[in-house]
């Protein structure tokens, strides 16, 4: 199975507020980041926490954000593991800097991303 994001693809995250879990965070809906690298499959976490039993394998990516994208201040980046369904292309989307090696990423803290 080809993978759906190149790393470099610049993207963008579905704007939704399902009723059930997601694991896409609340800030960083509707937002535009540039995939660092694919990180592997793994069982949707969306539908394997409502215990159905019919869980897809998604490839999840690492993203990358500007912070100022995520909450409109920052100079540092935050990058995000998330699943290929949580992202769409962002035609027109103009990547800020490209990730240089050895780029620290940072962990979200609370639902509003902030340690």
């Amino acid at each position: 199975m080809t993978d759906r994001f190149a790393a470099g693809a610049l993207v963008r995250t579905v704007h939704h507020d399902p009723p059930h879990h997601t694991r896409l965070p609340r800030y960083a809906r509707g937002k535009r980041g540039t995939v660092v690298e694919p990180e592997g499959r793994a069982l949707l976490a969306d539908r394997n926490a409502q215990g159905r039993g019919d869980a897809p394998l998604e490839q999840v990516y690492a993203v990358r954000f500007p912070a100022r994208e995520l909450w409109g201040e920052g100079d540092h980046e935050v990058v995000l593991d998330l699943f290929e369904s949580y992202l769409e292309d962002a035609p027109g989307h103009r990547a800020e800097a490209a990730l240089t090696p050895g780029t620290p990423r940072e962990q979200a803290g609370g639902e509003d991303g902030r340690p």
